[in-house]
């Protein structure tokens, strides 16, 4: 079993992922909480294998939960559930130790995928929530081209095109083994392109690989 706690400010939202997560065989929802300082306690007294949070709460936001749980040694796996206007905060979360983000009108199918993920050591970031990122990365584009991008000439190899292929599907949260499987390659091809995306990236792991990406527009 996938042993979950949920943390949403809005009672009917929570009662219907409550619902929802029920249908599920595999996933049992051991905690709830309505505020960043409960949602604190609950993942304490609980230690789950995922969380999933809202990013607007009071009395604490996503951020502060994440930071906190972190600072604590007890973050669990997290996806934070977010609409598209916090897309930005939620890239800030990630950074702080989440694994993942969605918006919160995904169906049952996605979000329990980004569970399943997520308690298997993967990553989920929605590419939906890349628009902005895409559109960064033009204007950064436009800056170089320009002469006054502050950027380091040089700071990451660019990613071929199967590259991002694997990445894309890093990002949805498929493992090494399923990726082979959707590419028709095998799965140590997937391991070394895993390891050169990530040297490519300057990054240590896989959800580091995936945000940098979101953030390049390359998802």
């Amino acid at each position: 079993m996938i042993r979950i706690v949920l943390v949403d400010d809005h009672t009917l939202v929570r009662e219907g992922i409550h619902t929802l997560l029920g249908l599920v065989e595999d996933i049992a929802l051991v905690g709830e909480a309505a505020s960043g300082r409960d949602a604190i306690a609950v993942v304490e007294a609980t230690c789950p294998d995922v969380l999933l949070l809202d990013m607007r709460m009071p009395d604490g936001d996503g951020l502060f939960v994440v930071s906190e749980l972190a600072r604590r040694g007890c973050l669990p796996a997290t996806l934070i559930l977010t609409t598209f206007d916090d897309d930005e905060a939620a890239i800030e979360v990630v950074r702080a130790g989440a694994r993942g983000f969605l918006l919160k009108d995904v169906t049952l199918a996605r979000l329990v995928a980004a569970v399943r993920a997520l308690a298997a050591g993967e990553t989920f970031i929605q590419p939906a929530l890349t628009a902005r990122a895409e559109k960064k990365l033009a204007d950064a584009t436009r800056a170089q081209a320009s002469g006054t991008s502050t950027m380091p000439a040089g700071a990451d190899e660019p990613i071929s095109p199967r590259e991002r292929e694997v990445l894309r599907l890093m990002a949805a949260g498929y493992s090494n083994r399923e990726i082979a499987r959707t590419l028709f390659i095998a799965e140590g091809t997937v391991k070394n392109h895993v390891s050169s995306i990530l040297t490519k990236m300057s990054v240590r792991d896989r959800t580091r690989a995936v945000l940098k990406a979101a953030e390049r527009g390359l998802l």
